[in-house]
């Protein structure tokens, strides 16, 4: 997988995490970055602007690390968890990398993806979610609703968010085992997911806007669990 972008090649470098080519520009001038490449002894290849802009899609800003694909946990690794949230297909990178950002930094050390129609661990989610990834487990399960059986045969409580048929996001208990489910961008969670929860949170809204980002929306929730348990 390439990788790329200032603020991760430094996090990966100084992690000393498994690089398999780094790959510059000719006009690079990060001293930081480029000490720390120089200090690991790796293969580097030094290409143009426009021969790097040819090898990503997004802002690489000089800079691209070659690294073996992220490596997914399994269902069974989460069980010891007290709070996982799930997301429901999600299609847009810099979501689900700012899911996992929020989540580490609440300390939550569990998320779980559908291997279908969602957007996986790639380039995108590794730059948003820049140093994070290590502390937080990410499993991807063939079927969303599978999973949530299984969660609940190990007693959590399932919360899903959304407009229809819910009630305010303060008003649950949210003292047990946690799942926070967030839905797709565009559809939200499906009616299969919606009812499987014991619970459909809506976080209200008081503008003419109908609907958060769901990255906003996760952060609102997530923080509020972490607040209602405290």
């Amino acid at each position: 997988m390439l990788v790329y972008g200032r603020n991760v090649a430094r996090d990966l470098l100084k992690k000393g995490k498994n690089i398999r080519k780094i790959i510059i520009q000719d006009s690079f001038d990060d001293k930081e970055i480029i000490s720390l490449v120089e200090k690991s002894n790796l293969r580097v290849e030094t290409k143009t602007k426009r021969e790097i802009d040819n090898l990503c899609s997004g802002v690489h800003q000089g800079i691209i690390l070659d690294i073996p694909d992220y490596q997914y946990s399994e269902l069974n690794e989460l069980l010891d968890e007290e709070i996982i949230v799930i997301l429901d297909h999600l299609e847009d990178p810099h979501n689900l990398g700012a899911i996992i950002r929020t989540c580490e930094a609440a300390g939550i050390k569990g998320i779980i993806i559908p291997k279908d129609r969602q957007v996986g661990v790639n380039a995108t989610v590794m730059k948003t979610s820049v140093g994070t990834l290590d502390n937080v487990k990410v499993a991807s399960v063939s079927n969303i609703v599978n999973a949530i059986e299984k969660l609940k045969k190990h007693n959590y409580w399932i919360v899903g968010t959304s407009l229809e048929n819910s009630i305010d996001y303060r008003k649950i208990d949210y003292s047990g085992k946690i799942v926070l489910i967030i839905g797709n961008e565009g559809a939200g969670i499906s009616s299969l997911v919606s009812k499987k929860c014991d619970f459909l949170a809506k976080i209200p809204m008081y503008g003419q806007t109908n609907s958060l980002n769901a990255s906003v929306a996760a952060g609102i929730m997530i923080y509020e669990i972490i607040r209602n348990r405290k």
